[in-house]
């Protein structure tokens, strides 16, 4: 495996690499949704056209990781799939789904994963949950009131992408999640639950983010992913994770 990007998932995808040496993985480009910059949207389209030309020359699998977060299905009152008919309002949001296009037209053999909030090893502070974990160490956490979260443990995202590619799919869209996106206020009391501290909460009224995804074809596809749905997989997650913060 092909491995395009230094952040904590292609870190985490070192692992798998050996298994499929066909595969060339866009782990790199725009990585925030605060990002309005053309230019820094300009260098990662380039990126991406350079790296599906290179692949369609070399008969190469592009496995492309976009997004499954609020930035291209926004607030849902169902769980969506990957056919849903999205309109992406902002411009991190529309630029992974015109990548995704772009990919699946480029006339390199592809798979696009869109991935929920992978938390795990080697993340870096700024970071949803390390930044949570810093926060209550601080004695002071920023609530936005009624924000949520679909949180994955990075660890399932590799297993999802190596059995996928381990069963040959391509020409999908697949979304990698829980399905279960939690309230961020609870993420925080289970963060404080596990370190013994109660900070002081400053709550911070916004307009309330809840997005729900289906991963009924990541199931269908790979039934032992049903585990990430479970009612335990928070706290398993912050079992792992908080300390290591």
């Amino acid at each position: 495996m092909e491995i395009i990007g230094n952040g904590f998932i292609a870190q985490n995808l070192a692992t798998i690499a050996h298994r499929h040496p066909c595969a060339t993985v866009v782990a790199a480009g725009v990585s925030s949704t605060g990002v309005r910059a053309p230019e820094e949207f300009a260098r990662e389209e380039a990126l991406v056209h350079e790296i599906t030309d290179r692949c369609h020359r070399a008969g190469r699998l592009v496995v492309y990781l976009s997004t499954a977060s609020h930035a291209i299905y926004g607030t849902t009152e169902v769980a969506l799939d990957e056919r849903a008919d999205v309109k992406p309002q902002s411009p991190y949001g529309r630029q992974k789904l015109k990548l995704e296009r772009a990919i699946a037209e480029s006339g390199a053999r592809w798979l696009s994963l869109r991935l929920s909030h992978a938390v795990g090893r080697w993340q870096r502070s700024h970071q949803l949950l390390p930044s949570l974990v810093g926060q209550v160490r601080s004695g002071t956490v920023q609530l936005h009131r009624g924000a949520h979260r679909d949180l994955v443990d990075v660890a399932d995202v590799v297993q999802a992408i190596d059995g996928l590619l381990a069963q040959g799919v391509q020409e999908e869209i697949v979304n990698i999640a829980s399905g279960v996106p939690q309230p961020i206020a609870t993420v925080v009391r289970g963060i404080e639950q596990r370190m013994g501290v109660a900070p002081r909460h400053e709550v911070i009224d916004t307009a309330p983010t809840l997005t729900r995804v289906s991963i009924a074809k990541l199931c269908g596809l790979l039934p032992p992913m049903r585990s990430v749905s479970e009612p335990d997989y928070l706290d398993r997650i912050l079992d792992r994770y908080t300390s290591a913060y």
